[in-house]
């Protein structure tokens, strides 16, 4: 955490000074760096309120306005979406009157975390570019000079860590040099070019980590061709624009969980078609950890599955990050939910509410799925196992149910006689992601449908297991060992 404190001594009593600086929606009025500001929603000056501006350079930044006092001359506010990697940042306008000479002290202060070896460039940014420029502002506002010239040279704000259409250059990535285990992954400083026509540049906050990961990385699905980047799943901010691109302006924060590879990054290039706009009721390491597992879960319950009320599921590896959101929606379509895991995440699971939850590691689970059913079975079965459970899933399948393979994380399943299927009549699927999400048109019902269930609480998410990008072997190493409970994310 970095905290910046820059102060000054005005020569105007503290309320003429304050009528200036109350007013959440006037900064593009006074302050040099700021091109155009508007609110999103209702006035200035209420709590929550909402500002959108753009900077003299194109970049987009909003920011919400927490408290104000009119009897302590005071307000905060933080940036909630912004091309500047200034992570969790708090600010506070603090006025105080002088005393001595009826002028106005004012301190400008903020907390915020920046990216590693980033702090001292982005603690002068804000220093020098920010408060000490806004200072001068406002002095001059006050002397009655002219206006100062809006302008974005560096002696004003610096432009290095800000967007611009043309994009950042610096870029550190993973990159996987050759197929094999998480040790062929490193961390390195790669060249990345504007965004092309059509193309936007995401500056990631938050990379999920997902099985299609490892098997991009061990090279069992042919995403890539080393040297590359893997990851299919990032939230963060959108910095600059290729030529053509409409929907989409630098400020925005968006997520995606979608081909081609390549979230193990600071930044990318990408198409928008794909991108997903959040809500500020969608954090980013939540879109991160959760929007590939809660589309995947989309699909599979409706889709594929096509869950009923009163339908018995079965659900393997619950405790991981798309069973826990498979428990819980399966649950709230009114089905009667039988989970699986291992001893240490038992409590987990029952905690979801799972009508009855199989510690895999002490029993069979197919003869208990049976009993529990009175010999029926599962109508459907959601195996993310692969090798381990595959046999026993075909024997809790019921008659004319359905067995779901949509995962492999204890290894292929091999070969295996179709008579097994057709004595119970069972249906078999072995979904492919991209095939149900490679469409906005596709994808958008269940982006919908997934949020929909976060916002009514019908699947709640526990906080992620957080890991530095430079981290990544050890997230593949805890994911692929199950060391974990829930979703992994990379912070940038």
């Amino acid at each position: 955490m970095v905290r910046v404190l820059a102060s000054t001594i005005l020569d105007a009593p503290i309320d003429q000074v304050w009528a200036i600086l109350r007013d959440f929606n006037a900064h593009d009025r006074w302050h040099p760096a700021i091109a155009q500001s508007r609110i999103e929603d209702g006035p200035a000056d209420m709590i929550g309120a909402v500002r959108r501006f753009r900077l003299q350079d194109g970049s987009e930044l909003r920011e919400q306005l927490l408290s104000l006092s009119d009897q302590t001359h005071e307000y905060r506010y933080c940036l909630l979406a912004s091309p500047i990697p200034l992570m969790r940042y708090v600010a506070r306008v603090r006025l105080r009157p002088v005393t001595d000479g009826g002028g106005t002290f004012w301190e400008w202060s903020s907390e915020f975390t920046p990216p590693a070896g980033r702090g001292p460039e982005l603690t002068a940014l804000v220093r020098d570019g920010i408060y000490l420029a806004g200072f001068e502002a406002i002095r001059a506002r006050l002397r009655g000079d002219a206006p100062v010239a809006r302008s974005s040279s560096p002696s004003v704000m610096p432009t290095s860590p800000l967007a611009t259409r043309s994009g950042n250059s610096r870029n550190r990535a993973i990159v996987i040099d050759r197929h094999g285990g998480p040790e062929v992954m490193h961390l390195q400083e790669v060249d990345l070019p504007p965004p092309g026509p059509g193309h936007v540049q995401i500056r990631h906050t938050a990379i999920g980590v997902n099985f299609i990961d490892v098997y991009t990385r061990s090279g069992y699905f042919p995403l890539l061709d080393p040297p590359g980047t893997p990851g299919m799943e990032g939230a963060g901010v959108i910095e600059a624009l290729g030529d053509g691109v409409t929907g989409i302006t630098i400020g925005d924060r968006v997520a995606y969980a979608c081909p081609p590879v390549g979230a193990y990054a600071e930044r990318r290039n990408m198409s928008p078609d794909l991108m997903v706009h959040l809500g500020d009721d969608i954090s980013d390491q939540t879109a991160a950890a959760s929007l590939l597992k809660g589309v995947s879960a989309s699909f599979l319950l409706y889709d594929i599955g096509r869950v009923q009320a009163g339908q018995t599921v079965l659900i393997h590896a619950a405790a991981g990050g798309i069973g826990q959101i498979l428990v819980q929606w399966a649950m709230a379509l009114g089905a009667r939910v039988i989970a699986t895991t291992s001893t240490a995440k038992v409590g987990l699971v029952e905690s979801l509410g799972a009508d009855l939850v199989i510690d895999y590691t002490a029993q069979d689970f197919a003869p208990t799925v049976l009993a529990a059913t009175q010999g029926q079975g599962a109508d459907v079965v959601f195996d993310s196992a692969g090798r381990t459970t595959f046999a026993g899933s075909l024997e809790a399948t019921a008659t004319r149910g359905h067995l779901v393979s949509f995962g492999q994380a204890s290894g292929p399943v091999g070969s295996h006689d179709i008579d097994r299927l057709a004595s119970k009549s069972i249906t078999l699927s072995r979904p492919n992601y991209a095939h149900y999400t490679d469409t906005p048109d596709k994808l958008a019902p269940h982006v919908s449908r997934f949020f929909g269930t976060l916002r009514s609480g019908e699947v709640k998410l526990a906080a992620p297991n957080l890991y530095p990008l430079a981290r990544a072997a050890d997230a593949h190493r805890d994911l692929e060992t199950r060391r974990t409970t829930g979703a992994l994310v990379l912070t940038v």
